[in-house]
């Protein structure tokens, strides 16, 4: 099954705001409903722009198969860009200017590295194209003439299981739930649950160096993953023959976070852990953020480390975001202060330990158990708020989210930077935001933190949230934080993240990407500027 096409997820689990948001939205921030209808995927009229020579080639390199490339409008259209609040205004307006001039979809290793050596021959650009989640600009080549979208949604095989070394092979396209459902056949699980979960896939996962909402506990997929596979227009790059090695610097991290700019991944061998017996979440209150924020330094930094660890402020706490599936209830019902859910999972006796233990620095930190019902229903709409800011968009307003990350002792001056960069930026623009964070990710030395904001559209929304985008990159780094945690840098960050690495750091990756694709033909534009 596709994604909806200009919009998040299933078309069948859109659900309308509730009458309280719509209104909450109208007399807080003045958003008024767009009259405009978006326009509809059969109203798309694409041009062929993929000439003949290069569409034979391609068919050449997937064994000839006609459906293994695809150039009607509709598979071109719904391989355009990914799912950023951006990208969704411009396909609501039918701008697909950047639309990919055929989609193929290759079902082996060799099958990719002769559809790059296909490209390099005729002059194409490409685009891998996993479950097309990105929200940062990273399925936009930035590069004149036709590229061609990658998809692999063909290669999805456990390809190997180790169960002595707790490790498995996995290809790049199968999608989260998929690989749980495999993996679970045989008594294991990744762990990795990142809002994206439903659509995006592991050869994603290992490209941008996702984070799951239980990362506390299971840690990030690029902690997970022990070998990567690389099909490059140079040939095929092999990565990780132990869990650890002292063979020179670690070329898994060069694949990891390249976003497709040095090559494909093809497969990823990752650790994996047995399905926990028992998972239990519940909720904590705390006066202020900074309170919330010292209890969770306290757990991340001495334990007991739960396994899902995660503070709303006021604001989100206020508006029920801590809760997606709670949006719209009475403002009562939602409590002062700031909501924790906080989470453990595995064996039974070690779930009650880690549950007592963590209980016991929560309540000396300032904590009021909230019992399991705020963790539950948490847990429960954890995948709802894409379809939510779907829900948004058709009321009329402007919501997006960005994230960021830094150490403990500048999480403060950071987060209070970043708030009011949005607030500053979209208030002299004529619409106030409301401006939502929270904690999702903790480490012993720092602390993820995750914006959502919601304002009114303004005449022209893309060109709106751009410049509050700008404010608040240029805030991160100025207060000290990295641009980007887990979303990736696309091209949406790029230009913060050359000052982030710096010119030194920026030219040893270019020459990274000269050897392994010296015609920069990959993902052009996307994590570093095209040539």
């Amino acid at each position: 099954m596709d994604m909806l096409w200009n919009g998040w997820g299933d078309p069948a689990r859109a659900t309308p705001l509730p009458d309280t948001v719509t209104g909450l939205l109208r007399d807080l921030l003045g958003v008024k409903e767009n009259g405009t209808a978006p326009v509809g995927l059969a109203e798309i009229d694409l041009p062929a722009v993929l000439d003949d020579p290069a569409r034979e080639a391609l068919l050449a390199a997937v064994g000839d198969r006609a459906d293994r490339v695809r150039t009607d409008a509709e598979s071109r259209v719904r391989h355009t860009r990914g799912k950023s609040t951006p990208d969704l205004l411009r396909m609501r307006a039918g701008d697909v200017h950047d639309t990919p001039a055929a989609v193929v979809l290759p079902g082996t290793h060799d099958e990719v590295l002769a559809v790059l050596r296909a490209c390099a021959g005729n002059g194409l650009a490409l685009v891998p194209f996993g479950g097309g989640t990105s929200v940062v600009g990273g399925l936009a080549p930035a590069r004149p003439g036709p590229f061609v979208a990658l998809d692999l949604r063909h290669m999805n095989r456990l390809l190997d299981l180790d169960p002595v070394s707790r490790t498995a092979t996995l290809q790049p396209g199968l999608r989260a739930p998929e690989a749980e459902a495999l993996l679970a056949e045989h008594g294991y699980t990744l762990g990795h649950f990142p809002q994206s979960y439903e659509w995006a896939t592991v050869g994603g996962f290992a490209a941008t160096r996702s984070s799951g909402q239980a990362s506390a506990g299971y840690g990030r997929f690029d902690e997970m993953v022990l070998g990567l596979t690389l099909a490059t227009p140079e040939g095929t790059l092999d990565t990780g023959r132990a869990p650890r090695s002292a063979a020179g610097p670690d070329l898994r991290q060069l694949v990891l976070g390249s976003e497709g700019a040095f090559g494909v991944i093809t497969s990823v061998t990752v650790r994996v852990r047995p399905v926990p017996a028992v998972r239990r979440y519940e909720g904590w209150r705390f006066a202020s953020f900074d309170a919330g924020a010292a209890a969770l330094r306290r757990l991340a930094q001495d334990g007991p480390r739960p396994t899902v660890l995660r503070l709303s402020d006021e604001t989100e706490t206020l508006i029920g975001l801590a809760q997606p599936d709670a949006i719209g209830a009475s403002l009562a019902e939602q409590g002062a202060g700031c909501l924790a859910v906080v989470g453990f999972e595995g064996t039974e006796e070690d779930t009650a330990h880690r549950r007592e233990r963590a209980a016991a620095v929560l309540a000396e930190c300032g904590g009021t158990s909230a019992g399991a019902e705020p963790g539950e229903r948490w847990a429960h709409g954890r995948y709802s708020a894409p379809y939510l800011r779907d829900s948004l968009l058709d009321a009329g307003a402007l919501a997006e989210t960005l994230e960021t990350a830094a150490y403990w002792s500048r999480i403060p001056a950071l987060y209070t930077a970043v708030r009011d960069a949005l607030t500053t930026t979209l208030t002299e623009a004529g619409t106030p935001p409301l401006v939502m964070c929270h904690i999702s990710h903790v480490y012993e030395n720092g602390a993820s933190l995750y914006f959502t904001v919601v304002s009114a559209q303004g005449d022209d929304p893309v060109a709106h949230w751009t410049r509050a985008k700008h404010a608040a990159n240029d805030a991160i780094l100025a207060a000290g934080g990295t641009i980007t945690h887990h979303h990736a840098v696309g091209t949406d960050h790029r230009d913060w993240y050359l000052r982030e690495a710096g010119p030194l750091g920026i030219e040893a990756l270019r020459a990274v990407k000269r050897t392994l694709d010296p015609a920069g033909l990959l993902n052009p534009g996307v994590l570093l500027p095209a040539d």
